[in-house]
């Protein structure tokens, strides 16, 4: 069993910036896909990023590249997620999630980021 435990979240105004952290539970985080979700109220969850086990493989929804950033330390158990240039519509839960090649089976409580226009 793997806990995740994201932190980070919080209130912002449009075009600022916030660090999202998920800390696991257990050393196997590093043989795993990390990802980054978020679900808007009345919205289904949709995917947000991820990261392969190494770092050297990233993916991200076309609607926050080249603002949103994945980092992972594997050293440390957590995986990192960057957000700048932050808009009303980003407003959502994020959930980080875990798993054997993208097979996400672990998923955090969730961290509520808003942003105010």
């Amino acid at each position: 069993q793997v806990q995740l435990v994201e932190s980070g979240g919080g209130l912002v105004q449009a075009g600022g910036s916030l660090r999202l952290s998920c800390a696991a539970s257990r050393r196997t985080f590093s043989s795993y896909t990390m990802g980054w979700f978020r679900q808007a109220p009345g919205k289904e969850r949709e995917f947000v990023t991820a990261i392969s086990w190494s770092g050297g493989t990233t993916y991200y929804a076309d609607s926050v590249k080249g603002r949103f950033t994945i980092s992972r330390d594997n050293a440390k158990n957590t995986v990192y997620l960057q957000m700048n240039s932050l808009k009303p519509e980003d407003t959502a839960v994020y959930y980080c999630a875990a798993g054997p090649a993208g097979n996400y089976a672990y998923w955090g409580q969730g961290t509520q980021v808003t942003v105010s226009s």
